[in-house]
Formats: structure tokens, sequence, C-alpha cells
């Protein structure tokens, strides 16, 4: 099997994958992922395509993520291991589409608006 390149987006975090078979390595920005995640939901949520799939240990995976915080940057690269996996091989499609992971999440930060303080907070409004 060749290399798989796929991207990723969750809100302004960008990942983009590299999947081969191998032996379960996951490297994010040339960094383990127990140590970039501090957190092991975070590393959980990015092992989620595998589990689903009981793929884990079988794909190397090499990821060059960027923009947003770690949780948008996890989804991102849960989001791109997914479609790499199903580009791969098209009958895990719907295995991982019924779990949600070939969708994208559209929720973005709303912009602020002038004349209010935030997105939708007003200014404190005093009678007198």
């Amino acid at each position: 099997m060749e290399i798989t390149n796929t991207s990723g987006r969750r809100k302004t975090s960008v990942a983009r994958v590299y999947v081969q078979a191998g032996q379960g390595n996951i490297t994010i920005n040339d960094r383990d992922a127990k140590s970039y995640f501090s957190n092991e939901l975070l590393e959980a949520i990015v092992n989620q395509p595998f589990t689903t799939l009981d793929a884990v240990g079988k794909y190397d995976v090499r990821v060059n993520v960027r923009g947003g915080g770690i949780s948008a940057q996890a989804e991102a690269i849960r989001l791109a291991i997914s479609k790499a996996l199903v580009a791969e091989n098209a009958e895990v499609r719907p295995a991982l589409k019924k779990e949600g992971f070939l969708t994208r999440d559209p929720r973005m930060v709303e912009r602020k608006k002038y004349g209010k303080r935030k997105a939708r907070r007003s200014f404190q409004f005093s009678k007198r």
C-alpha cells in the first residue's frame, strides 16, 4: 500500500495526514501523539476511526496540523484519518459514516458586530 494523503478541517484547524501500512505509530508535528496531546481523551478522539474498524496498530500516520486549539486539531485529524481510510478501502465508508467521522463540522466562531461588545452580547444598558 502506498501513502494516502488527505486533509481535514475543524474551526480554524487544518490537518494534513499521510497514512500507510505499518505498526500503529502516530506522529503529529514530528512528535508522538502521547506527548502532543496531554489529555488522553484527545488522543482517543484521534484513534476513534481505527477502533471503529478494529484496525489499531495496522497503519502508520504522519500528521501536519496547524491553527485552532488542541481539541479542534484532534477533530481535524480524526476527519482526515477517516477520509484516508475510505480512500484506501471504500468498504469501510458506511461504518465511519454511521459514527459521523466523515462529516465536516461546519460550526465556526461568529464574527463580532459593530455596536455590540461581542458577537451577540450588547454593551451594558443604563436606564438612568
